[in-house]
């Protein structure tokens, strides 16, 4: 359900020996670049409750939300912390590749070079949803009707430079719409705006948004994954109503700061592959919008935030967006 082609890492450093023997001997604090409650805040607290007894039978691992600019705040506090596997960080598609792709100039840290990587957590689709009032019931529809609209018609998502923001950009260059983006401060607020009829659609990670397709406050015409999803089954993929390929997904990477000892990550891989096998988290992940990842190891996780980062950058550049740039 998750799969993606993944490569290549670097070399690691390494901690004295005992010192990696003990590991840990302390809590292991994991960042959130988000409040509490959203799916990567349940994502990483489910993980860290099932990671931490693989640990050691006195490890712990405390979730630490440090919420701002799409996880980029957090992702950049996790850079400056020391690299002796006591800080982690479950980290996004927006603050490791959409941010970065879209907004250069405010992202002070490389999203591949900056961070140690330890292994593919999950992720899942984002939704094309309009408003319970649209007339429209297909992506067809809704694309006829945002190429005749004048003026243009408004769409919107959580955050400028975000995962929704970039896919749907992604979105209106492949159907030809020349719509006009409303960023809103968090799924809360789109979903207001959503309700009120003052979006034609919007984008938004499907995790944030069942809650609400669900008791019918927005509808959804499509799902940004190459298939659809089990928890939509009768949504089709945007692939499928025509947009060829069209495969987007957002993401949680389980990363620390650069130069973790090889051993310790080692270590770390092997708990959290373990942990997403257990048929019990995996359920409890996808009760919460989070599909678990297949094993990938350091090096694979590595490979696959880059190729994600390359991605959103070719969004950027075929949608000539110029976002933060100085």
């Amino acid at each position: 359900m998750f799969r993606r082609s993944l490569l290549a890492a670097p070399a690691l450093l390494a901690l004295p020996a005992h010192a990696q023997a003990n590991y840990p001997e302390r809590a292991i604090n994991v960042v959130v670049g988000f409040l509490p409650g959203g799916s990567t805040d349940t994502g990483a607290r489910l993980l860290a409750e099932r990671m931490a007894p693989r640990l050691g039978p006195n490890a712990r691992m405390i979730v630490e939300n440090r919420p701002g600019a799409g996880g980029s705040v957090g992702a950049e506090y996790v850079t400056r912390q020391p690299a002796d596997g006591y800080l982690l960080t479950l980290s996004t598609a927006s603050g490791h590749a959409t941010n970065p792709a879209a907004l250069p100039a405010t992202v002070r840290y490389n999203p591949v070079e900056d961070f140690t990587h330890i292994a593919v957590i999950g992720g899942g689709p984002l939704v094309v949803a309009v408003p319970r009032a649209s007339p429209h019931r297909t992506v067809a529809e809704l694309i006829a009707a945002a190429r005749a609209a004048n003026p243009p018609m408004l769409w919107g998502s959580s955050g400028v430079g975000g995962i929704g923001h970039l896919t749907g950009e992604a979105f209106a260059h492949r159907a030809g719409i020349r719509g006009e983006y409303v960023p809103y401060r968090g799924g809360a607020a789109v979903l207001e705006a959503m309700m009120k009829n003052e979006l034609g659609f919007s984008f938004e990670v499907m995790a944030s948004a069942l809650p609400h397709l669900r008791d019918g406050s927005s509808r959804p015409l499509a799902v940004t994954s190459r298939a659809r999803h089990p928890a939509l089954p009768d949504v089709p993929s945007l692939h499928e109503t025509g947009m060829e390929g069209f495969d987007i997904i957002t993401w949680n990477v389980l990363q620390g700061p650069r130069g973790m000892p090889a051993p310790i990550v080692e270590r770390l891989n092997r708990a959290a592959v373990e942990a997403l096998a257990e048929p019990e988290l995996r359920r409890r992940m996808v009760q919460a919008g989070i599909d678990p990842a297949d094993p990938a190891t350091p090096e694979q996780t590595r490979a696959f935030v880059a190729a994600e980062l390359e991605k959103f950058r070719g969004i950027v550049r075929d949608a000539n967006l110029q976002l933060g740039r100085t």
